[in-house]
């Protein structure tokens, strides 16, 4: 049995080969190999779960490679809104955050959501005051722009034959060239981690920017307990990307650790009957990471691609785009 271990995800969806640059590929490899030993380094020290999922996630909602935070997409209304969720294994004790507009870390403010309030989630300028009662760094909405996410807006809404909000001012300067280098997975992203600390407790963390063009104020299944994120001592922790809809609709994530706890499946076996076959048969598309107790690693997704890596006590960092990576 593994000491510790943690599993990463940057997003599933159209990211298949020939489709990224080799520019491209090199800095997702990098950027998830070195969030995987981020968090790693958390869990080596002896750090809890919960530190190493939330310090993991902040580095991938800093990076405008990723669908969360600096790198999330746009509404409709040209608007940022960030979700997020984070929950401990333990004493299932969670927090969940929707619509942030002006919060850096959405995973900080959930996690915030779990420790100093009595609810689990928290929406809207509610969720914004909220974090920033609690002292979380709060920026002025330009911060999470970036051209290319701005870009993939414009495109969409003339797709769709609506109308184009005018565009957000005053982008930061020195992001253009990390964020020219994001590959548009299919409009929609999410970054996740879960893990397995040297005290035997696991968590579950998911942020996301939502979907390019989301209108009425839309939330998909990453803040959603049960759905985007879940964690039992009994089974293990889950985060889920993809079409948030059908997740919801079939709670995966909870679903993956029932039928561990319930029915006695590995982890791989019960990550691949929710994806492969409950997730594909609805005709919804995505993928999942997993982590149980007993330092079983999993990770299932029915797209051509999903960026992920994985590290445990005495086995190797190990990090994948396509879905003939190892």
């Amino acid at each position: 049995m593994a000491k510790w271990a943690l599993v990463a995800h940057g997003g599933a969806g159209v990211i298949a080969r020939g489709l990224l640059s080799p520019a491209q590929d090199e800095a997702y490899r990098e950027a998830m190999g070195r969030v995987a030993q981020a968090g790693a380094a958390v869990l080596k020290a002896g750090g809890a779960a919960l530190d190493a999922v939330e310090a993991a996630i902040q580095i991938l909602e800093d990076d405008p490679l990723f669908n969360a935070g600096r790198g999330a997409v746009f509404t409709a209304e040209g608007d940022i809104e960030l979700d997020a969720s984070i929950m401990d294994g333990t004493s299932l004790a969670a927090g969940a955050v929707a619509g942030l507009r002006r919060t850096r870390h959405p995973i900080s403010a959930a996690r915030a959501v779990m420790a100093h309030s009595p609810h689990v989630f928290l929406g809207g300028e509610g969720a914004d005051a909220f974090a920033r009662s609690r002292g979380l760094e709060q920026v002025d909405p330009s911060f999470f722009f970036t051209e290319r996410r701005w870009k993939s807006l414009v495109r969409e809404l003339e797709r769709q034959g609506l109308a184009i909000p005018p565009r957000p001012s005053a982008p930061p300067a020195g992001l253009d060239e990390r964020a020219a280098l994001a590959h548009d997975e299919g409009k929609r992203g999410t970054v996740g981690v879960v893990a397995l600390d040297t005290e035997g407790a696991v968590a579950a963390g998911t942020s996301t920017g939502g979907v390019t063009a989301k209108r009425w104020g839309r939330v998909g299944d990453s803040p959603i307990i049960g759905a985007g994120t879940y964690a039992t001592h009994a089974a293990g922790a889950v985060s889920c990307t993809g079409a948030g809809e059908y997740f919801i609709r079939l709670s995966v994530a909870r679903t993956i650790c029932a039928l561990v706890e319930l029915k006695g499946l590995t982890l791989q076996d019960a990550a691949d009957q929710v994806v492969q076959r409950d997730l594909t048969g609805l005709g919804g598309e995505g993928g999942v990471i997993a982590v149980a107790p007993d330092g079983q690693m999993a990770w299932s997704f029915n797209t051509s691609g999903m960026y992920r890596a994985r590290v445990a006590d005495g086995q190797p960092l190990q990090v994948g785009i396509y879905k003939d990576d190892p």
